[in-house]
């Protein structure tokens, strides 16, 4: 029952982020993350089905099958958005608010790990009753895209929101892999982490760890574009106060 409602979440996050894309970009490029996206989910759950990534007599180890495309992705598009003009294109194209807002689906990622807690799949520490964090940056995140609307301070505020995102999304992240069975099970905790190598709940770390950090990466270009354009608005108005200043005196 719990697998199937979280595929079903899945596929219901999946068709907002191309609908938006389809909406706020275009139909190509919806296409194009609808493909990329079918390609992805089907290679991970190809992982997860065939219990690759919980394989810890492999070498490499299964889990790098996953981790690594993930990283590599998540390194690529970072310089995208931060060091070219197309990227900031793309993270202006959509509206803040919405951009801060789609983090709100953390909040039934987190639901979904308290379950698998309950379940026996994944220690405490995972979840919101032990030392994730990550929740309560889902339940923030329809007012920080409200405030992100009022003003210089709500973006900065914005700004601040999304480091601290990030932030959750890396403890919670770091240790899942420490508390997985396999080499890098450093943190002893009273279940192992059984997640990385269960059908489809590989598609947290697979799927929404990647889609959160991508919307993070976007709404803090956006904000950060908003803020400068902002500034050097209030420096050519100042400039011009100072020439009229200066003309009226003469």
């Amino acid at each position: 029952m719990v697998a199937t409602l979280f595929i079903g979440f899945v596929g219901m996050m999946a068709v907002v982020v191309v609908t938006l894309v389809a909406r706020y970009l275009n139909a190509r490029s919806a296409l194009a993350v609808l493909a990329g996206m079918a390609a992805w989910l089907t290679y991970v759950g190809l992982l997860a089905y065939f219990g690759v990534v919980k394989n810890t007599a492999m070498r490499p180890p299964g889990i790098v099958f996953l981790l690594v495309p993930v990283l590599v992705f998540l390194l690529l598009f970072f310089a995208f958005v931060v060091r070219s003009t197309a990227g900031e294109r793309i993270a202006l194209a959509f509206p803040i608010w919405i951009l801060l807002g789609a983090e709100s689906f953390r909040i039934g990622v987190e639901l979904f790990l308290h379950q698998l807690w309950i379940d026996g799949l994944v220690p405490r520490m995972l979840t919101f009753d032990g030392a994730n964090v990550d929740i309560y940056i889902g339940a923030s995140a329809a007012l920080i895209a409200w405030l992100s609307t009022r003003g210089r301070l709500g973006m900065r505020l914005g700004l601040a929101w999304n480091v601290l995102g990030l932030l959750a999304l890396t403890n919670v992240v770091i240790r899942a892999v420490l508390t997985s069975p396999g080499p890098f099970n450093l943190i002893h905790a009273e279940v192992p982490n059984r997640l990385f190598g269960t059908f489809p709940f590989l598609l947290i770390p697979g799927f929404f760890v990647p889609l959160a950090v991508v919307l993070h990466l976007l709404a803090m270009r956006a904000l950060s574009s908003h803020l400068r354009a902002g500034i050097e608005i209030n420096m050519v108005r100042n400039r011009r106060s100072r020439a009229g200043s200066r003309s009226a005196s003469v």
